[in-house]
């Protein structure tokens, strides 16, 4: 692995400085941590911690989400994207939000549970012509 000299501080570093929310899950469903705790559009009570995702999933999708995780434990499935248009400000357009599940699996390919990605993509979708690196 080519992060293997990273400290723990620096992973963490890391995973913050994501333009992303991450929530990972384990191989038995436990919520084990996120990201961006203070700015989270899909905040998490500190609670969730240690409790089975399906205690912190909204009805509407539950059962969409258990679909998804049985299918990454039983190696059918690596990955899951989806997207829902969401106010990020009140009384402001509503932005585009990309969530994609991502199987986290070990070097022999065993399930160890489950990442779940969400980016606001509103600023990405505007982009037109370029933008070199200085300019």
């Amino acid at each position: 692995m080519l992060f293997d000299r990273m400290n723990a501080e620096m992973v963490k570093a890391m995973i913050e400085a994501i333009p992303a929310e991450l929530t990972v899950i384990d191989a038995k469903d436990e919520v084990v941590g996120w990201n961006k705790h203070e700015t989270r559009l899909f905040r998490r009570p500190m609670t969730a911690i240690g409790m089975n995702f399906r205690q912190c999933h909204p009805e509407k999708s539950l059962a969409m989400v258990e679909r998804l995780i049985g299918e990454m434990k039983a190696g059918t499935r690596d990955k899951a994207s989806f997207w829902i248009d969401m106010e990020v400000v009140k009384g402001e357009p509503k932005h585009k939000m990309l969530i994609e599940f991502f199987a986290l699996r070990d070097e022999q390919k065993n399930y160890l549970g489950c990442m779940e990605f969400t980016q606001d993509v509103q600023e990405i979708r505007e982009l037109q012509g370029q933008k070199r690196l200085m300019d």
